[in-house]
């Protein structure tokens, strides 16, 4: 599906296109609806992507730096091209109803720092590619229909510092990796599928502020020790 899109969008263009732009086209080719016309009239191939709504670009690279499309009340799915903005550090599609499982090409963004799906529809496991996003401060995964296991790559996500995962469908144990996330500032995993002992490993986040795992099946001492209120 993906490659018929980028073909039809040269057929029709007759324009050499950036990386940036077809990954952009592609996005607009797999929204279902776009109610207020955010993207169906300003999104156009005869402008710079930099004129787009919801999108920045480095001044000095001339390159995608943020993708700010939340609250649009969007529908669609997340196509695998979003991986090749190779200089996105932000991207936000929040408050949307996109779907589908995302695309491991996402962890070409190597240069991601904040990264918010939360209150969309997206389903799937959350797979081990996500430890590739070395990068990222803020992770919000909430609100979603997210399933599987917490993959113990988490453990790379050494600069994250708000990791919110809650009201998914995530089951099995908090992987003790949870523990090497020492910037982490808050985590949030409630209400989900969560079972077992708290891994031990959570006392090592010394910078630790807020801590949800309220509406699980969790036990242990560690969780009565963090544990100072529901944030959500």
């Amino acid at each position: 599906r993906d490659r018929c899109l980028m073909a039809l969008t040269l057929a029709l263009s007759g324009t050499n296109f950036t990386t940036d732009k077809l990954a952009l086209l592609a996005l607009k080719s797999s929204i279902t609806r776009d109610p207020h016309n955010f993207l169906t009239h300003n999104w156009s191939a005869t402008t710079s992507v930099c004129n787009w709504v919801g999108v920045t670009c480095d001044a000095y690279h001339g390159r995608v730096r943020t993708l700010n499309l939340g609250d649009m009340s969007l529908s669609g799915i997340m196509p695998s091209h979003l991986g090749n903005l190779t200089f996105l550090n932000k991207l936000d599609l929040g408050g949307n109803k996109f779907h589908g499982q995302l695309p491991e090409e996402l962890v070409q963004l190597h240069r991601l720092k904040f990264l918010n799906l939360s209150y969309n529809e997206f389903s799937g496991n959350v797979s081990e590619w996500i430890g590739g996003l070395s990068t990222l401060r803020y992770l919000n995964l909430g609100n979603n229909d997210f399933g599987g296991f917490i993959p113990k790559s988490i453990s790379n996500l050494t600069m994250l510092e708000i990791m919110d995962w809650g009201n998914n469908f995530i089951q099995g144990t908090i992987p003790p990796e949870v523990g090497k996330m020492t910037q982490l500032r808050v985590l949030s995993m409630y209400s989900n599928r969560l079972s077992g002992t708290i891994p031990r490993t959570v006392s090592n986040l010394s910078s630790l502020e807020g801590i949800s795992l309220s509406y699980n099946s969790l036990s242990g001492n560690v969780f009565k020790h963090f544990l100072w209120g529901i944030y959500k």
